[in-house]
C-alpha cells in the first residue's frame, strides 16, 4: 500500500509540470518586445484580458524576425537595438521597425545626450577666441560669465 502511495504523488508532480507550459519561441520575442516597451508579463496579461492588447497581432511578426534572425538571442537584440535607438529620438516602434532598420541595425545608435551650460537659468556659451565664458541674457544681449565654474549648471537639452 505504502508503494502505491508513493507512486500517486509522483503521478502528482509529474501533472504540475506537465500543466505548466512551456514558452514558445515567438512568444519569447513578442514577450521581449512588450518588455522593451516597459510592460510586464502580468501587465501584458491584464491588458490581454481587457482587449487593450491583442496578443495574436504579434505573432505573425515575431514569427517573420525569427525567421529573418535566425534565433530567439538574434532576435532579441535586434529589438533591444531599435528600442534603444527609437527611445533616444521620442519615437515610438514596433517589432515591424525592426524589419525596416534590419539593414542599418550595425549603425543605430542613440542619440547622443547633450549637456548644456546655464548661469541661472540663461543660457552660456565658451568663446575660444577669448577664453572666456558668456551669459545670454533674456535680451539676447552676451554679458560676461564672472562666476566660478561651480556656478555653471549643467542641463540635459533635447
Amino acid at each position: 500500500m505504502a508503494l502505491k502511495k508513493s507512486t500517486k504523488k509522483s503521478c502528482s508532480k509529474k501533472s504540475t509540470a506537465q500543466k505548466k507550459k512551456k514558452e514558445t519561441d515567438i512568444q519569447k520575442i513578442i514577450n521581449h518586445y512588450f518588455h522593451s516597451k516597459g510592460l510586464s508579463l502580468d501587465k501584458i496579461k491584464k491588458d490581454a484580458k481587457k482587449k487593450k492588447i491583442i496578443y495574436s497581432r504579434y505573432t505573425r511578426p515575431a514569427k517573420q524576425l525569427l525567421e529573418l534572425a535566425g534565433s530567439i538571442r538574434e532576435s532579441k537584440k535586434a529589438i533591444t537595438k531599435v528600442a534603444r535607438w527609437a527611445k533616444s529620438r521620442n519615437l515610438d516602434y514596433a517589432i515591424e521597425t525592426v524589419f525596416k532598420k534590419w539593414l542599418e541595425l550595425d549603425r543605430l545608435k542613440p542619440k547622443e545626450i547633450v549637456k548644456k551650460p546655464f548661469f541661472r537659468n540663461n543660457p552660456m556659451i565658451w568663446s575660444r577666441s577669448r577664453k572666456k565664458w558668456y551669459v545670454i541674457s533674456e535680451d539676447n544681449e552676451w554679458k560676461e560669465f564672472a562666476g566660478e565654474e561651480k556656478d555653471i549648471e549643467w542641463k540635459i537639452v533635447k
